[in-house]
């Protein structure tokens, strides 16, 4: 008897009314997503993938670019029952069309490496995920900087921290991301001047501290117990090699580390130039 082979669906474009179908299948292998996450990476970059016949989405991949030089992908799911068709590849391949100059990262699960190395992906550094149970602060120096709410006036030195710190202005993710924090602090010296800053986000299972970028290690401390002190639950952030002290001070207060994947570039020989004062990043679709 003949065999046939299933034809791989088209590649479409998802929008708002897909976002249920999103969660759905981010669900199926594990992972936190909900709407305002995916409204956020929606609004900030464009997700690409696969539906079956009966209108059910089988595959996913996001792109968010970040000027015109860097982007990160994020998001690459195949539904179980789909994989092994080439579906994985295809909405990467998608997704790096989009931004055909910009050299692009993501961070790869241990399943998705190999795909991504055949793609031409390289391992570029690493990220270090932190779970906390149960925070317990500890005790801060007393600097002469003080922690206040992010207000209006704030976003464009954000902005400009923000550039340095990643490699490049990340304006829409900000804004997006600002309104979709649960709490946005700054970081403020003596002069009144904006020096650092940091968001804490709700998840459906963790609350997620990110991205923190802080001129030092003790600023970013202080910035993250500001934002995780008061939490009762489980509270997630993801840290850049580079940070041993502050990877030191989280396990002081309660944190463990529980992964430490790759994160994967491709067009360009290494990350964007970055100046060290990114101790948190967003989140891994946001690379």
């Amino acid at each position: 008897m003949a065999s046939f082979k299933r034809v791989l669906p088209d590649i479409i474009t998802f929008g708002e009314n897909d976002i249920p179908g999103l969660i759905e299948l981010s669900g199926s292998v594990g992972w936190d997503y909900n709407d305002r996450e995916i409204a956020t990476i929606l609004s900030t970059g464009r997700v690409y993938g696969h539906k079956n016949e009966e209108d059910a989405i089988i595959s996913s991949a996001a792109v968010i670019p970040y000027g015109k030089s860097l982007a990160s992908i994020g998001m690459v799911i195949v539904r179980e029952d789909y994989r092994g068709m080439g579906l994985g590849r295809q909405v990467v391949q998608r997704c790096l069309r989009t931004v055909p100059k910009a050299a692009v990262m993501l961070i790869a699960t241990e399943e998705g490496k190999p795909l991504y190395e055949s793609m031409g992906f390289r391992t570029a550094d690493y990220v270090h995920k932190f779970i906390c149970d149960n925070y317990v602060p500890q005790s801060s120096p007393n600097f002469e900087y003080v922690i206040t709410p992010f207000a209006e006036q704030d976003l464009p030195r954000i902005v400009e921290l923000d550039k340095t710190a990643v490699g490049e202005e990340r304006r829409t993710l900000l804004i997006h991301r600002i309104q979709q924090a649960l709490l946005c602090l700054v970081a403020k010296d003596s002069a009144g001047r904006t020096v650092g800053y940091g968001l804490s986000v709700p998840g459906p299972v963790n609350r997620i501290i990110g991205p923190i970028v802080a001129p030092n290690y003790a600023i970013a401390c202080l910035l993250i117990n500001h934002l995780a002190g008061a939490h009762e639950g489980k509270i997630r952030i993801d840290v850049p090699s580079g940070h041993e002290k502050l990877m030191a001070h989280l396990i002081r207060c309660g944190f463990k580390k529980v992964s430490q994947p790759p994160v994967m570039i491709i067009h360009s020989d290494q990350l964007p130039n970055r100046n060290g004062t990114l101790f948190a990043i967003a989140a891994q679709v946001f690379g």
